[in-house]
């Protein structure tokens, strides 16, 4: 274990991985870092200490405080790195459960789960080892009332090591060229392979390396449709409970709509269960936050006439 392997642990967690990193970097076994924690008057089982490295248990942030900053001290660990990394073992208090599928969401959800398939990725599998923990959208609309840009920001968490790509996905209005839509990544990945039909684009992004479980991963991405076609609103698919997501729409500030709306809906065939009216600010941008979201489509209906 080298001191920058040990930093990297320290910086990205979990917990459990930075305190093994740590043991391993001073060359101590369970028996003695116990017996140096006791002399600092601070009693912690060893099977505790077995639990804690193998991630079986995870300290309480309430009564191990105390336990864990003894363990900076033993392991000559920077004050409040382990601290940091203490919280709920079920990190943000959302359980796993297994991705709704596409077609449950979407009429046409065959036609992305062929795409998948032409990419070689199970469309019910895809991102499900990835947390979604914040998504925030800017969706630009031409004066012509088109859609023109949507820059997205992904916040996701490993749920498992190994993860190296995130699935994307992108409908058009009907009558699109789908072939001319552009898709790119720009922070945090690189673009891999990419398949259309019809009015869906599925493309990977694909990042540097293997993810370790726990890691915090920021990603952002780049759609470029000028169809042309008059923009209904946007919405997005999750196909798994996320965090808080913003969705931020920046319309022409000469053409504005007559009703902006806020929308949630279970799917495309179902009437909205959340219809809230929005208003655009001073600088003609209308933001639609979500606090959290439940498997279904979210987003902003617009009302041109």
């Amino acid at each position: 274990m080298t001191p920058e392997e040990l930093a990297e642990a320290l910086r990205r967690g979990p917990f459990h991985l930075a305190l093994r990193s740590a043991i391993a970097h001073r060359r101590l076994s369970l028996a003695r870092l116990r017996s140096h924690l006791a002399r600092l008057d601070i009693q912690v089982a060893e099977s505790t200490l077995s639990y804690w490295q193998r991630g079986l248990r995870h300290p309480d942030a309430q009564h191990a405080l105390p336990a864990v900053r003894g363990l900076e001290t033993v392991l000559g660990l920077p004050p409040d790195s382990l601290v940091v990394l203490v919280g709920p073992r079920q990190r943000g208090g959302r359980p796993h459960r297994a991705a709704t599928s596409f077609s449950e969401l979407v009429f046409s959800g065959p036609v992305t789960r062929d795409l998948f398939t032409q990419i070689g990725a199970d469309a019910d599998a895809a991102n499900a080892d990835l947390e979604l923990m914040f998504v925030h959208e800017r969706i630009t609309i031409a004066k012509d009332r088109s859609q023109g840009r949507i820059q997205t920001r992904v916040v996701g968490r490993t749920r498992r090591a190994g993860v190296d790509r995130y699935m994307a996905v992108y409908n058009g209005e009907p009558g699109v060229d789908i072939a001319e839509v552009r898709v790119s990544a720009d922070e945090g990945c690189r673009l891999g392979r990419v398949r259309r039909l019809d009015t869906w684009v599925v493309f990977e992004l694909m990042f540097d390396r293997r993810l370790i479980e726990g890691e915090t991963v920021v990603l952002t991405y780049t759609v470029d449709d000028e169809s042309g076609i008059e923009c209904p609103g946007y919405s997005r698919l999750f196909r798994v409970p996320c965090g808080p997501f913003l969705l931020q729409l920046e319309l022409p500030p000469n053409n504005l709509p007559a009703r902006i709306t806020q929308v949630v809906r279970g799917n495309d065939t179902l009437p909205p269960s959340v219809c809230d009216e929005l208003f655009c600010d001073r600088g003609h941008l209308v933001n639609a936050f979500f606090p959290s979201v439940e498997p279904g489509i979210a987003g902003v209906a617009l009302d041109w006439d």
